[in-house]
């Protein structure tokens, strides 16, 4: 079985009880080994943090002074970023 190109590893010192409780967690939530359920709870981390983000940036958009109109090239520029963005983060995964 030949290791994914794409991943790295990072020693993690954790004490008997957290391990266990790692390895106990692993199993039980059908990931095949601790590291891929750490990896899960990093994505899971990652997934809430940008949702947080993208909330701030909506309600700051939303108490913004009103006046601004979209226009299509605007729209389209949106699009545009949150196409790379998605591109990029499936890259990454």
């Amino acid at each position: 079985m030949s290791a994914d190109p794409r991943l790295t590893s990072m020693n993690v010192s954790l004490p008997v009880s957290q391990k266990e409780y790692v390895r106990a967690r692993a199993g039980a939530s059908g990931c095949s080994t601790p590291s891929e359920y750490v990896r899960r709870l990093i994505h899971a981390d990652q997934e809430h943090q940008a949702q947080a983000r993208l909330d701030e940036l909506l309600l700051a958009g939303l108490n913004s002074s009103p006046g601004v109109e979209m226009t299509p090239e605007d729209w389209a520029d949106i699009r545009q970023d949150l196409a790379r963005r998605l591109a990029a983060r499936r890259t990454a995964e």
